[in-house]
């Protein structure tokens, strides 16, 4: 009777396994992250929900999200890089559909998804890694430890609007 039990158990396990495809994303540790596979075709966020609509997806100049089959919208936050999107890498993807590999976080707050990898729907090809922003980034600027702390931009507008994006608006002394 017990190994019945099990086999059915695992049969069931099984089962459940073949139905939903398994994702591969390393979990990082946030609060209501879920390892998942997206299956959806590739959007502009912007022209999605708002109708403002421009060609390419934007060229790489706007925020993506993925709908889904059941007409659900996923927006896509980040990539695998720290503090950088995933533009670069599914900006080729636009209007297609999509297989993406990440950590979908269900906060009360937003909902949003952060892929790890991506490929064409359907193929039997490995996820390519979510990760070309570094590359791209250290062609243009030379490499270095913390990208985000020597990227020109970013310290060029810092140091016009301050650390806070306001003119005169600095933070509070730590204590």
């Amino acid at each position: 009777m017990a190994r019945t039990a099990r086999l059915a158990a695992l049969w069931t396990l099984a089962s459940l396994c073949a139905a939903s495809p398994a994702s591969a994303a390393e979990l990082w540790g946030i609060p209501h992250e879920k390892p998942l596979l997206l299956k959806g075709r590739l959007v502009d966020a912007l022209c999605h929900l708002k109708g403002r609509c421009v060609p390419d997806c934007g060229a790489g100049k706007r925020q993506l999200g993925v709908v889904l089959a059941d007409g659900t919208f996923r927006l896509i936050a980040k990539g695998n890089v720290d503090f950088a999107a995933a533009i670069p890498d599914l900006i080729g993807f636009c209007g297609k559909a999509i297989e993406a590999d990440g950590l979908l976080i269900e906060n009360p707050a937003v909902t949003v998804f952060f892929v790890q990898g991506v490929r064409a729907e359907g193929s039997t090809e490995p996820f390519v890694p979510a990760e070309r922003f570094k590359a791209e980034w250290e062609a243009r600027n030379g490499k270095a430890e913390e990208w985000w702390r020597a990227d020109p931009q970013a310290n060029r507008i810092i140091a016009e609007n301050g650390p806070l994006g306001i003119k005169g608006l600095v933070p509070k002394p730590m204590p």
